[in-house]
């Protein structure tokens, strides 16, 4: 007589195990309180770089962080995130702080502070903060050192301003460096879907025209927390078991704890986003792709990128689920330019400025690019 085959568990559950277990989990609980209890204002604080104040206007703020040599390498650098977050991602904790590569690199560097637009922005567009906002940035640190030319690196939507802003005023930009940015808005189109990437193309792009106008007529500024939730909701998953099991795994690490709080600190200060750049952002660019047909204008110029002449040098993430490698990667044929170079790094879209294996080569990196591009330049 055969015997019946039994199914089996793959997880083995005795009440001895279950007990352990829930007397690791309490333990754990009971030592991560008491730690999230001491820690100061100090120890949770981000963005913790020294920097200066040199310029502002309404929201805009424009910081010189404190060089950490004696002859920063020149011309100077100016660093735009996007609107959609705060620039303090780039200096989230000392040990994991793009900015304080770049100075250990000998950069001179400046980054550009969008503040947390109010009402008053409402009606700004992308024209406002390139040819205004961004230009004033870029012509005060052009008087201050005395130089015609400086550097410009553009961080996701701040790359595309950046590289909106290298268009129409080449003559003030010596090297033009974009990360994470998306160029080609429908670079995914003809591809295969790709799992748990590109989900803000296929929202963005399935919205009707009319739905965008009255998102932004009904909000006028779109508010911080709708714009995370837009993000939080391409892995809604993952982000609601970060809260739980996730968290309940590191409360006993204090180097892991600190570093989800800081992460946590961040993505809670989330700025509004201005209604008439959300406008053009949505339907100029994910919907009708306009940037990379040279077909995009701000106030009454056409932004052709056949006149970025100077070397560019474009940075995309092998993990990128924001903005998919085939959006923002194989650029060299769009721009005027004939020193075109790209550099892949690991991670994913945040994880190119906070992740380990990538921090190793992002700053040395686009260090290296910049001196040898300044070396050819004093030849």
């Amino acid at each position: 007589m055969t015997a019946t085959p039994t199914a089996t568990l793959p997880i083995r559950l005795t009440p001895e195990g279950v007990m352990k277990e829930l007397q690791r989990v309490t333990e754990n609980i009971t030592r991560g309180s008491q730690r999230l209890a001491s820690y100061t204002e100090d120890q949770l604080a981000i963005a913790t770089t020294p920097k200066d104040e040199v310029w502002r206007q309404d929201t805009v703020r424009l910081y010189r962080y404190r060089p950490i040599v004696d002859k920063p390498m020149g011309p100077p650098i100016l660093l735009a995130y996007a609107l959609v977050g705060r620039y303090q991602m780039i200096d989230l904790e000392p040990d994991r702080s793009f900015v304080r590569k770049l100075l250990a690199e000998g950069l001179d560097v400046y980054v550009v502070d969008w503040g947390h637009p109010t009402r008053a922005q409402r009606w700004l567009t992308i024209d406002d903060y390139v040819s205004g906002y961004l230009d004033d940035c870029v012509d005060v640190i052009r008087e201050r050192h005395g130089v015609d030319q400086i550097n410009l690196l553009g961080v996701c939507q701040g790359g595309v301003f950046c590289t909106c802003y290298a268009a129409l005023f080449p003559e003030k930009i010596k090297n033009l460096v974009i990360t994470v940015t998306p160029l080609d808005f429908h670079g995914d189109k003809a591809l295969p879907p790709e799992p748990g990437s590109g989900y803000m193309n296929l929202w963005a792009r399935a919205l009707q025209p009319e739905d965008i106008d009255l998102m932004v007529e009904t909000m006028g500024v779109a508010p911080g927390a709708a714009v995370g939730l837009s993000f939080l909701m391409m892995s809604p998953v993952l982000n609601m078991t970060k809260y739980t099991t996730e968290l309940v795994d590191i409360l006993d690490d204090e180097a892991k704890m600190l570093g989800f709080l800081h992460m946590e600190r961040w993505i809670a200060d989330r700025p509004g986003h201005p209604g008439e750049v959300l406008r053009q952002w949505f339907k100029d660019l994910y919907q009708e792709n306009k940037l990379i047909r040279n077909e995009l204008v701000l106030g009454d110029r056409r932004v052709d990128l056949n006149n970025i002449r100077m070397p560019v040098l474009n940075v995309y993430a092998q993990g990128d689920v924001v903005v998919p490698t085939c959006c923002s990667s194989d650029m060299g044929d769009k721009f005027g330019t004939k020193d075109y170079s790209e550099l892949s790094v690991p991670g994913g879209h945040i994880g190119t400025f906070v992740g380990g294996k990538a921090q190793k080569v992002l700053a040395p990196s686009i260090a290296k690019w910049l001196k040898e591009r300044n070396e050819d330049a004093d030849a």
